[in-house]
Order: structure tokens, then C-alpha cells, then sequence
């Protein structure tokens, strides 16, 4: 409940900005691409002030999004990892669980010889 008054409270200003912005900034501007004929250029675009702002704005936001989803994969695949190990360990315990229900004696466990390094 509190988060659906918190978004009220957030998004209603922010669009009343935002059409407020829209309303003021009508203007056509000039949108081009060639850096080189400033007079003549090859593509040209027509277009309001407040569209060409709110599509840079999207942009910048969607460029964002995609360079911090990028930069978290190496966190994505830790715990895809971490999660296969839990799972392999939950099916290891429950094995054990129901071998000691059965009454059979555990696996053994292989013994590992020591070997102390040699003598400096």
C-alpha cells in the first residue's frame, strides 16, 4: 500500500512536469546529421523541442540499463552457479537422509594419504 501512495506521490508531479515541458517547448528544431553542410545538410529531421529532448532522454536511459546489465554478468553467473552447487547439495543431503531412514550404512569416504613436505 505504501509503495502504490509512494509511486502517486512520485509519478503524478513528474508527468504534470512533463506535459508542462511538452506544452512550453513546442518549437521546431533542426535535428541533423551531417556534420559538414550546416546550410544544405544530407538528413535533416523537423521535429519538437520536447520530443528530440525526451527521445536523447530514453536513449541515455536504455544505453544505461544495457551497460549495467553488461557490467553485472560476471554476478549473474556466480550465483546460476552457486545455485547448481545448492542444488547438488540439497540431492546429496536427502540422499544421506534416506539412507540413514533405510538403515544402510553411508558411502565411504575415501581416505587422503598426507604427505608432509620434505625437509628444507
Amino acid at each position: 500500500m505504501i509503495r502504490k501512495v509512494a509511486a502517486v506521490v512520485i509519478l503524478v508531479p513528474l508527468a504534470i512536469l512533463i506535459v508542462m515541458f511538452a506544452v512550453a517547448n513546442r518549437a521546431s528544431v533542426v535535428l541533423s546529421l551531417d556534420p559538414f553542410s550546416s546550410e544544405a545538410p544530407a538528413f535533416s529531421v523537423h521535429v519538437p523541442l520536447f520530443l528530440a529532448l525526451l527521445l536523447a532522454l530514453i536513449v541515455g536511459v536504455l544505453a544505461g540499463g544495457v551497460g549495467a546489465w553488461l557490467r553485472q554478468s560476471k554476478w549473474r553467473r556466480a550465483a546460476r552457479r552457486l545455485e547448481r552447487d545448492l542444488r547438488a547439495a540439497r540431492a546429496e543431503a536427502e540422499e544421506a537422509q534416506r539412507r540413514l531412514a533405510a538403515g544402510q550404512a553411508p558411502p565411504a569416504i575415501p581416505s587422503i594419504a598426507y604427505r608432509r613436505p620434505p625437509a628444507a
